[in-house]
């Protein structure tokens, strides 16, 4: 009896690590990890560095300035998901670095996950110009506009053939 008890118990154990495991949060990074390397890696310094120095040791940018291309901006975040939840953001860092017109270093800010702000998307539609097409527009608008249908081999170069009845060959 004391052996089926032991077995009944180690069983149960094992069933209590399996379901703790699975909720274990899964912790995911992305972006440029410092911490990977095994020397610490300076800051850009303003008025020193350039372009290139700071692409040798940071690696391309994540994003770049849209318009003037004058600020690179280095984006990394660690991300921790716990069974079906939705992800949460557990930290967050973004290095903005600007470039005056020489491609020398101006100035280097850092932000935290602190400074981050919710964006709602609006997922309805986007207003266009022009004017606005009916449901009886939009399904016979095209009614009259289009061609009439032609043979395959007409409409692909192939040879004619004679419609008329008789007549000479070639």
């Amino acid at each position: 009896m004391d052996r089926h008890l032991a077995r009944l118990s180690a069983a149960a154990v094992l069933v209590l690590a399996a379901g703790s495991a699975g909720c274990a949060p899964v912790r995911t990074y992305s972006g440029f990890r410092p911490d990977y390397n095994n020397a610490a890696i300076p800051t850009p310094q303003v008025g020193v560095d350039t372009k290139d120095t700071v692409q040798q040791r940071f690696g391309t940018p994540s994003t770049e300035a849209v318009l003037d291309q004058s600020a690179w901006y280095y984006i990394s975040e660690n991300v921790e998901r716990v069974a079906f939840y939705n992800p949460h953001i557990t930290s967050r860092h973004v290095m903005v670095v600007k470039f005056d017109t020489n491609n020398v270093v101006s100035a280097v800010d850092n932000y935290g996950i602190e400074r981050g702000r919710i964006i709602s998307y609006n997922a309805n539609v986007t207003p266009t110009r022009g004017r606005e097409l009916g449901v009886l527009e939009q399904l016979f608008g095209n009614i009259g506009s289009t061609p009439p249908i032609h043979d395959d081999e007409e409409d692909q170069g192939g040879p004619r053939r004679n419609r008329g009845g008789g007549g000479g060959g070639n």
